[in-house]
C-alpha cells in the first residue's frame, strides 16, 4: 500500500511578495529550497497563518539569499505581503517506509526568511 506523507516543511516563513501579474507559483529563495529538499516545479501546499487560505501551486526558484517568498497570479489574491504562511510537501511511498521516514521541516527567522544557524 501507498501512502502521502509529509515530505518537507518551511515552517512560518514571511510573504515578501504578492505579483498578480505572473502565470502562477510560488517564487521561494533558492536557500530555504535547499534546506528543506525541495526543487523547481515541485507541488506544495500552501497555508496562510494569517488567514486561514489553503492553496497549492508550485515552486519556482528565488534569488539565492533573497528571503524571497512571492506568491504569483491567481495566489497573490489569497495573501498580503507580510503574512506567514506555512510550505509543505508530500510524497508517496510505501506504508512500511513511511513509518519509519522523517520528513525536512526547517524554521527560519520569520522576520527576515533567512535560515537560522
Amino acid at each position: 500500500m501507498m501512502i502521502e506523507v509529509l515530505k518537507s516543511k518551511l515552517h512560518c516563513v514571511r510573504v515578501t511578495e504578492a505579483n498578480l501579474n505572473y502565470m502562477g507559483s510560488i517564487t521561494i529563495d533558492e536557500d530555504l529550497m535547499d534546506a528543506a529538499n525541495m526543487i523547481a516545479g515541485e507541488k506544495v501546499h500552501i497555508v496562510d497563518n494569517n488567514n486561514g487560505e489553503r492553496f497549492e501551486t508550485y515552486i519556482i526558484k528565488g534569488e539565492r539569499g533573497s528571503g524571497c517568498i512571492c506568491l504569483n497570479g491567481a495566489a497573490a489574491r489569497k495573501v498580503q505581503v507580510g503574512d506567514i504562511v506555512i510550505i509543505m510537501s508530500y510524497a508517496m511511498m510505501d506504508f512500511e517506509e513511511a513509518k519509519s521516514f522523517k520528513p525536512m521541516v526547517v524554521f527560519p527567522d520569520s522576520a527576515t526568511n533567512k535560515l537560522v544557524l
